[in-house]
């Protein structure tokens, strides 16, 4: 076994608790001067960081350079990062708003103390010689400009321009960004999108779609075109569209935030590889119909649910073709819809939003499986291609109608480790998921 299946195949992971809370002040410098801390006591804050104390700790647990716990020259990322890489830290930044709550509570995204505390090992680990770059695809509907000031990604940035010898990339990988009026789609705006461009990738064989072949047909992305989707999807072939920086990188930091999902119960190492997809409408979400039709769309049978997936079908059809009009008839319509069919907001289940979803875990283990094994060239591998590392972000948690709309629960917790799966794994017993009925885990 080569050292890079050997460090995928660890199943260590470290959990380090009682963290109270994030620091208030960006750029989230450390207020303790930890021996292998690589910029000047100048740069020391005046508060207590617990994240950044979280961090630390995790990494310490894992037993990472132990033999050089303490010292200037403690480099715990040292084993998967190496001088002259190119690495990708992937947070989860997946919208600025909830749906009925207001504000963040610190329960959405994950938060900028931790990216901060995780950088720094970094670049202990590249020795000043490499790329760093922070990334991701958020949800259509996300204003990057907005996240990137909740996470203070640009104070971030303006420190390491001042005190480092490596820039810090910033980018928002998607090519276009939805306009939603009351959460319908009423146009796209174009966005620069990943500088690097984007390959597409052949899983084929290797997707966990091939098991349900036949019910492909039925296979609903994110937006109302399903040819789109269907077009990459179907007949033994599954495509999906990946942004060229996450397959050039060396080694992939995953940084999501431990909370939960509607589709998925949880949505942390595994769920978090959505980012890293240039069109989401690529991105099988659920099946159409119900369990009797092979879809997972509803969770139920009935006559409502029936006539929700006749009129729905229409209005995939028609309304993309009203151009401007749909700007002004989007409220009517999703007003309408919800007196008749029910908010999905309240306690309505549609878009597969139920614990019998059968189809975003399969997307999830697809995306994983590329990134482990997909090229820089898009092409599977037989072998993994790049170093993996989780940091999960369980200071706060979301719970509840999670990943957008959840609310906050203080877990005080910093989760580690080199293996994704057995990550998730621990992840789950802490939200007191039973792990073993997760579909992830198939």
């Amino acid at each position: 076994m080569s050292e890079l299946e050997d460090i995928l195949t660890s199943v260590e992971v470290a959990v380090s608790t009682e963290h109270a809370g994030y620091p208030e002040v960006p750029p989230y410098s450390p207020g303790t001067a930890y021996s292998e801390y690589p910029f000047g006591a100048d740069t020391f804050s005046g508060e207590i960081n617990h994240a950044y104390e979280g961090v630390r700790d995790s990494l310490w647990l894992l037993k990472l350079d132990v033999e050089h716990y303490g010292q200037e020259d403690w480099n715990p990322l040292g084993r998967v990062i190496f001088p002259g890489n190119s690495v990708v830290l992937k947070p989860n930044l997946v919208r600025h708003f909830r749906d009925t709550h207001e504000g963040h509570d610190d329960c959405l995204i994950t938060h900028g103390s931790v990216i901060r505390a995780v950088l720094d090992y970094v670049y202990i680990a590249l020795k000043g010689k490499g790329r760093v770059v922070i990334a991701d695809a958020p949800h259509n509907d996300a204003d990057f400009d907005v996240i990137r000031q909740m996470a203070c990604l640009d104070e971030i940035q303006d420190f390491y321009r001042q005190h480092a010898n490596i820039d810090v990339e910033v980018y928002d990988l998607r090519p276009e960004q939805a306009i939603k009026i009351d959460g319908v789609i009423a146009g796209h705006e174009s966005l620069p999108g990943d500088p690097a461009g984007f390959v597409k990738v052949c899983l084929n064989q290797y997707s966990m779609f091939n098991e349900v072949s036949d019910l492909n047909h039925l296979l609903y992305g994110s937006e109302y075109d399903t040819s789109e989707l269907q077009s990459h999807h179907h007949d033994g072939i599954h495509e999906y569209l990946i942004c060229k920086t996450i397959l050039n990188a060396d080694c992939i930091i995953n940084l999501p935030k431990l909370k939960t999902h509607k589709k998925t119960g949880l949505t942390v190492c595994l769920k978090n590889l959505v980012g890293i997809n240039g069109n989401k409408n690529w991105l099988p979400h659920h099946r159409l119909g119900t369990p009797s039709q092979g879809g997972d769309q509803f969770a139920d049978e009935g006559f409502k649910h029936n006539l929700e997936q006749k009129t729905m079908a229409g209005f995939r059809k028609i309304f993309p073709l009203l151009g401007p009009l749909r700007k002004f008839l989007a409220k009517p319509l999703k007003a309408m819809g919800a007196k008749f069919f029910g908010e999905t907001t309240k306690d309505t289940v549609r878009s597969g939003n139920w614990y019998g979803n059968d189809t975003t875990w399969r997307m999830a283990l697809d995306l994983n499986r590329i990134l482990m094994y997909a090229d820089c060239n898009g092409q599977i591998q037989p072998k993994p291609v790049r170093r993996l590392f989780c940091v999960v972000d369980g200071i706060v948690g979301g719970e509840g109608n999670g990943p957008m709309d959840a609310t906050p629960k203080g877990c005080g917790s910093v989760i580690s480790g080199m293996n994704p799966v057995a990550t998730e794994m621990v992840c789950a017993r802490l939200m007191d998921f039973d792990y073993q009925k997760l579909r992830f885990q198939q």
